[in-house]
């Protein structure tokens, strides 16, 4: 399938508000799945039913995290402004508008030194992976962008080594991984690279990915590889009569 007709369609339908189409369904499957990562106790069909009513499903005596839902709504936004700009160079006040989006609204709006939409004060890590200082962020970020948009050719290699020393930098103070997997979608479609969702149930494979790098570089391609092959049936499925 070429890709350009995956980036095309997505564009089309989010214009179009399609329900129940390839566009309807990235946004439910991307915003369940890299929110639970992070964490998020929101199902799979509640996050459609935000997406579909804007309105949440309760269970029983459920209690949820009022950021979990704040949080998906919110993803839906950034992902819509990401296919609005996705030919557009990657550049820092993009990658800074993402975390906007995302964290807009929530409780650490009111935490005076949480950051929404600019780079972390507070030193922090992610698993056994030291990151860039808060001094450091801003140089090491303007570093990666240099090298990054300096590339001749763009392949799932580079973007995952893009992912890599993203997630090393950690620019901001929470809400990292969610930014730079949206960032992997993106240059994937810009670059007609398969586009791929990282599924929840492949959290710890990702994870160790991350850790192990350096070590074992070919580990985290071969998770994106795989979820490139799941989301490409998914495309298939609602593409089959644009296949060739």
């Amino acid at each position: 399938m070429k890709q350009n007709i995956i980036k095309e369609t997505l564009i089309e339908q989010m214009k179009m508000k399609l329900k129940g189409s390839l566009y309807h369904e990235t946004q439910v499957l991307f915003a369940y799945n890299t929110n639970r990562i992070e964490g998020s106790q929101l199902t799979e069909e509640q996050t459609r039913y935000i997406f579909e009513t804007k309105t949440i499903g309760l269970e029983g005596n459920q209690a949820l995290n009022v950021d979990d839902i704040i949080e998906t709504h919110n993803h839906f936004k950034v992902f819509d402004y990401m296919l609005e700009n996705v030919d557009n160079l990657l550049t820092e006040e993009m990658i800074k508008r993402y975390h906007e989006y995302i964290k807009r609204s929530t409780s650490f709006e009111r935490v005076e030194w949480f950051a929404i939409g600019d780079y972390k004060k507070k030193t922090n890590t992610v698993s056994s992976i030291k990151t860039a200082l808060p001094s450091q962020v801003s140089s090491e970020m303007k570093k990666l962008l240099q090298w990054y948009n300096n590339l001749v050719k763009i392949t799932l290699k580079e973007i995952v080594e893009f992912h890599y020393k993203f997630e090393c930098i950690h620019p901001f103070q929470d809400g990292n991984g969610r930014v730079g997997r949206l960032i992997m979608f993106k240059e994937c479609l810009k670059n007609n690279v398969e586009p791929f969702v990282i599924d929840d149930t492949q959290k710890l494979f990702y994870y160790r990915g991350l850790k192990e790098y350096n070590s074992e570089r070919g580990y985290l391609e071969e998770i994106c590889g795989a979820s490139q092959n799941k989301y490409k049936l998914l495309c298939e499925y609602y593409l089959e009569d644009l296949n060739s």
